[in-house]
């Protein structure tokens, strides 16, 4: 919502816990302050001067009730809201009807207490969001993914209206224009009614991925969070807040939206093929080197979406130049700076299952362009003296990237050396060969990163 903001030309001033992690993101027109909504006395301040107010809150991932804690934060947020004359607020939250589970009623009233607070309020409430970040999205790729057989509780034919995400901030954008009178409900969702059942399946279609699924009438509530628990990254307290969601149907009945704003929305089948692509352009555009990881990542590294992320960094005291010079002379008769005889046999398997090892080599020994084979891998980018981003071709149960950044410290004294190894696993057997090849991360691209920077230093001398 942010970069939409900003891309629009708008004045945006962001309030966050921690905004700290939130300012090396944003444009530099956008203002980020500190601010907490259970906090009103923080929140009074942020609101100064400000027009339109977008609430995205949720507690639903709280130790504590998380009822109780969105109702409390809500209301001292549209009091702080009137007093400081805000114009306008605009809301996302869950959409359903009837009998609604304490997650999605604590969605709704949540709206109708920022509507009370007499600030005209626009609330848009939604079915499943498709796309990265949306908790029930992430549950169902995890499900796919890591599930080559499930068994399918009552939950998985509910029906569902999922919406691309693409289509929610057109929705959330569209309201800037749109002037309420008092307070305005619209329900939306995309262009498909599917069961969970099918969206399920419409993914693994995608992702080339072939499943099972067994249906059963068994599974409780509380069994299927704790089953997600052990294979999705949702806890079982969310995990189980989300599976007593999905027995209410999520579909629009008033399609007042469609009139109201020039908003078309899409179908599911493009949701996710849109999703897909827009989550490697993330890791495509990501610069590593901005991001918060120890210098020894964690079991596995971290997830982003579906993709699995190993970041490493080093501090050379070198030119981003120097620093640079061993990066782009990698591979061919270089080499790759650690565990040469790994390097050779990995080559040897990738040639008996049809790949082609390390045969290819490179175009030049020093210079590299896009398109350039280096070894089994190829140039997918390269920047002068700042990036090279390497897309394997050796034969992988999924995709896989290695990229190497650089950048000037922050007192100018040397610079920061980034190594990432990226991984997108095909399935069940995707994931085993990365944690099956973890504990020789350490070795093989801890020491390559170790022996770039020393090789960075003795080019500045």
């Amino acid at each position: 919502m942010l970069h939409a903001l900003e891309a629009r030309g708008e004045r945006v001033r962001c309030v966050s816990r921690r905004p700290e992690y939130l300012r090396p993101s944003v444009a530099a027109t956008t203002e980020v302050v500190k601010g907490d909504v259970l906090k009103p006395e923080t929140i009074v301040a942020a609101l100064e001067g400000v027009d339109t107010v977008y609430y995205l809150v949720h507690s639903m991932s709280s130790s504590r009730p998380f009822a109780e804690e969105d109702r409390v934060a809500a209301g001292s947020f549209g009091e702080a809201a009137r007093a400081a004359g805000v114009r306008k607020v605009i809301y996302l939250g869950g959409l359903g009807h009837g009998d609604l589970s304490p997650h999605l009623a604590s969605r709704q009233e949540v709206g109708e207490i920022l509507r009370s607070s007499g600030v005209p309020t626009i609330e848009f409430r939604a079915s499943i969001v498709i796309g990265s970040g949306s908790a029930s999205f992430e549950m169902i790729r995890a499900l796919v993914e890591k599930l080559p057989v499930m068994v399918t509780p009552r939950w998985v034919r509910v029906r569902a209206q999922p919406i691309a995400i693409e289509d929610v901030l057109a929705y959330l954008l569209a309201a800037l224009d749109f002037d309420p009178e008092g307070a305005e409900v619209f329900e939306i969702g995309g262009a498909d009614r599917v069961t969970y059942l099918e969206l399920m399946r419409e993914y693994a279609a995608q992702r080339d991925l072939h499943r099972t699924m067994i249906p059963v009438p068994v599974l409780t509530p509380r069994l299927s969070s704790l089953w997600l628990w052990l294979v999705t990254p949702v806890y079982a307290g969310v995990g189980r807040k989300l599976v007593d969601s999905l027995r209410n149907e999520t579909v629009v009945k008033d399609a007042r939206a469609l009139d109201v704003f020039p908003v078309i929305p899409r179908g599911v089948r493009d949701a996710i093929a849109r999703a897909l692509v827009f989550e490697d352009q993330a890791i495509a555009e990501t610069r590593w080197s901005d991001e918060v990881f120890a210098e020894r990542p964690p079991y596995g590294g971290v997830r982003r979406g579906s993709r699995l992320i190993d970041s490493r960094s080093v501090v050379v005291g070198t030119t981003t130049s120097a620093a640079f010079s061993p990066i782009q002379a990698i591979g061919g008769r270089t080499g790759w700076y650690k565990g040469a005889l790994l390097w050779r046999l990995r080559g040897l398997l990738d040639v008996l299952v049809g790949g082609p090892g390390l045969r290819r080599g490179r175009r030049d020994p020093v210079g590299l362009r896009v398109g350039d084979t280096v070894d089994f891998w190829r140039v997918d980018a390269i920047e002068p003296d700042r990036l090279l981003r390497l897309s394997a071709e050796m034969k992988v149960p999924g995709r896989a990237w290695l990229q190497f950044e650089v950048s000037p410290t922050e007192d100018g004294s040397g610079s920061i050396i980034s190594q990432t190894a990226i991984f997108d696993p095909a399935g069940l057997f995707g994931l085993a060969y990365w944690y099956a090849l973890w504990p020789f991360h350490g070795y093989i691209f801890g020491g390559m990163l170790k022996n770039i920077a020393a090789a960075a230093d003795a080019a500045q001398d």
